[in-house]
């Protein structure tokens, strides 16, 4: 069967260039233009996918969003036409798959649907694999459960979505490895696009914000500029 991708969408004009888009790269997608619409959908067959804008005429989508998380966990792209940073923040930290700002390219927002399927699909053996090995590499002061896909910080349970779950405990894997944006696309996301570069730094915001808020004076990711980031090697065994 083909994979069924839900449109929340209240302008026919994009939901139908979505639609051709979707469909011609073999997916089955479908179109609501509400949220209550979206939301009954949901309940009657959960999709592969959501694409939900955020400006719908009954509500907003970041309130959708949180209605659909208390009954699934259905990959969630966010649409929206404002570019401003404090949306795409909020829309990742609620634990939004991907953000996607108007005007976009289908067939750029395609690849993303197909690449966040893609790893969604990888098989949990593979983590569960890892999980000794990243545990034992972890520094004393951040120690990953992957078994459990939960990580805490000086003893803190860290809240995280299902890619900044991703990320850091990719980071924690190796603590002081430099990982390009690239390698962690391709970890991460199972992708490699280019124009996904700023979903990286997005989630290394969203993620540093909350390893802040349990110790607010400690850097735990660095930033190396034109390489990319890491895990502090030098973190206090205790705050």
């Amino acid at each position: 069967m083909k994979p069924r991708i839900l449109i929340v969408e209240d302008e026919p004009g994009i939901a139908d260039t979505l639609q051709y888009a979707l469909r011609t790269d073999g997916f089955e997608p479908q179109w609501v233009s509400t949220g209550e619409a979206a939301l009954a959908s949901v309940r009657e067959q959960a999709p592969a996918l959501v694409i939900l804008d955020v400006g719908l005429p009954d509500a907003s989508g970041f309130e959708v969003f949180k209605r659909l998380r208390e009954a699934s966990d259905v990959p969630v792209v966010f649409l929206t036409a404002r570019s401003d940073e404090i949306d795409r923040v909020v829309g990742l930290e609620l634990g939004a798959d991907d953000y996607v700002a108007k005007p976009f390219s289908p067939r750029e927002l395609v690849a993303r649907v197909r690449s966040i399927l893609r790893r969604a699909a990888k098989p949990a053996a593979t983590v569960a694999s890892a999980a000794s090995t990243t545990a034992a590499a972890a520094p004393a002061p951040l120690v990953v459960d992957e078994g459990r896909r939960q990580i805490r910080f000086y003893g803190t349970l860290l809240e995280l979505s299902r890619y900044e779950f991703g990320l850091l405990q990719t980071l924690a894997s190796r603590p002081g490895h430099v990982y390009s944006r690239d390698a962690l696309l391709e970890r991460v996301w199972g992708a490699t696009t280019e124009s996904m570069d700023r979903t990286v730094d997005a989630h290394v915001k969203t993620v540093r914000a909350k390893l802040k808020l349990v110790a607010p004076g400690l850097e735990p990711i660095r930033t190396h500029r034109g390489s990319g980031y890491c895990l502090a090697e030098d973190l206090p065994a205790t705050l």
